[in-house]
């Protein structure tokens, strides 16, 4: 048992410039930790609530002040002087003192927050590796490194809408981190020389470090992505792969998927979406259908089961409610994971249990808007992540989680999940 004997926070800014929650536990015997919380720009109808102040004249509303207030009076309050048993007994008190299903009345970014330092704190008394106390957590032992899934090229939500979609990610096929980076260091090079050439325009980055070119269509930018990866002296496929965020939720409206103004019904996005996996060395497929067009998921992953993985982000949300719900229907095969999209790790610890029994794929994710704080790193290592996605690898949010997966391949020499 473990006693709190200090819960406090405090409003820092993520790599947007906006403000997310930082907190700090304390326990007897002088363990203390702290953790900072990210946050999406896209985002699930179903995600839990982040708090914000709402107050247009500080950070256009979106200041964290009631997030924190609640984190240094009601959660210290009800944490602070009692010793805890485990990590799901202090989320459990958390998610009774909120009451809400969304986490609206404290914030999912406070209560997020409290949980993963309380979980750092623990793994400190206990003198062990944060991805060791992760694994811990979920019963099991650390026993591979996730795979890279990194950010190349963005349109959609992260960048300027150029194309609908959001993110072409380049899947490295190195047998170790170390080795996937520097291959990703030479696509992204070789990408950012073609941008210039192909589009005479200086290197433009979106949200999360991907490169932002005015392609021309959503096909040409996978052109060049597979062109970039041959200029860095690689082959698409056989030693780099691609994976494709659609994020279709957010061009689907009236029934339609407006990939082109005139829109199309969902049986002409799938079609769409294979002729994708069918001509492109492509891996995974994150949200290739709306997050409430259940009707049609199960036909998409019919289509490119064979070769893509059906991956949710939106339209699982880390919710375990729809996570069954997509087993049940036969909808996806793999899950994105973002602990914040739940709110406690506890929740996203059922979401991963759910996944790994119907033989899912599950990729560790963080968000556009991330914080210096690379605890992400530990969790994909301790929960045993098939892949990773952190985002480019430029910026320093990013590469502080791409360091410690670096730090812990050096200390672990443990080999890379053998996928895809």
């Amino acid at each position: 048992m473990r006693t709190i004997e200090r819960v406090t926070a405090m409003e820092i800014l993520d790599s947007r410039g906006r403000p997310t929650v930082l907190a700090e536990v304390a326990l007897s015997g002088g363990a203390a930790a702290t953790a900072s919380v990210p946050s999406g720009a896209s985002t699930g109808t179903a995600e839990a609530l982040e708090l914000r102040d709402g107050d247009p004249s500080r950070y256009r509303g979106l200041g964290c002040r009631r997030a924190v207030a609640n984190v240094n009076s009601a959660i210290a309050s009800a944490l602070v002087g009692r010793a805890w048993v485990s990590q799901s007994a202090v989320d459990g008190a958390m998610l009774d003192l909120d009451g809400t299903s969304n986490k609206s009345k404290l914030g999912a970014n406070a209560i997020l927050a409290v949980s993963i330092a309380y979980a750092r704190a623990c793994a400190k008394a206990e003198g062990r590796a944060l991805y060791e106390h992760f694994a811990s957590m979920v019963g099991r032992s650390a026993t591979t490194l996730p795979r890279l899934t990194i950010n190349l090229f963005s349109g959609g939500k992260h960048a300027g809408g150029q194309v609908p979609i959001q993110d072409v990610l380049i899947v490295p096929r190195a047998p170790t981190v170390d080795e996937g980076l520097a291959q990703a260091y030479a696509v992204y090079q070789a990408a950012s020389e073609l941008v210039a050439r192909k589009y005479q325009m200086r290197i433009l980055r979106a949200d999360e470090g991907g490169l932002a070119p005015p392609a021309k269509s959503i096909e040409a930018m996978f052109d060049d992505a597979a062109e970039s990866i041959r200029l860095a002296g690689l082959t698409p496929g056989r030693d780099v792969a691609l994976a494709i965020d659609v994020a279709s939720s957010h061009f689907y409206h009236d029934q339609k998927y407006f990939v082109d103004p005139a829109g199309e019904a969902s049986s002409a996005m799938i079609a769409r979406v294979k002729s994708w996996v069918d001509n492109y060395p492509i891996v995974s497929i994150e949200d290739g259908l709306s997050e409430e067009d259940w009707a049609h998921w199960p036909a998409l992953k019919s289509a490119i089961e064979h070769k893509a993985l059906v991956l949710g982000d939106d339209f699982l949300c880390t919710n375990p409610a729809r996570i069954r719900r997509a087993i049940e229907t036969k909808s996806a095969n793999a899950l994105l994971l973002k602990v914040n999209q739940i709110g406690t790790l506890t929740e996203a610890a059922e979401s991963l249990r759910l996944a790994r029994s119907a033989g899912w794929r599950v990729t560790i994710s963080a968000r556009s808007g991330e914080t210096e704080d690379n605890w992400l790193a530990d969790l994909a290592v301790g929960w045993g992540g098939d892949q990773i996605k952190i985002g480019s690898i430029t910026q320093s949010e990013r590469l502080s989680k791409y360091n410690r997966l670096l730090k812990i391949e050096a200390q672990t020499k443990l080999p890379v999940v053998d996928w895809p």
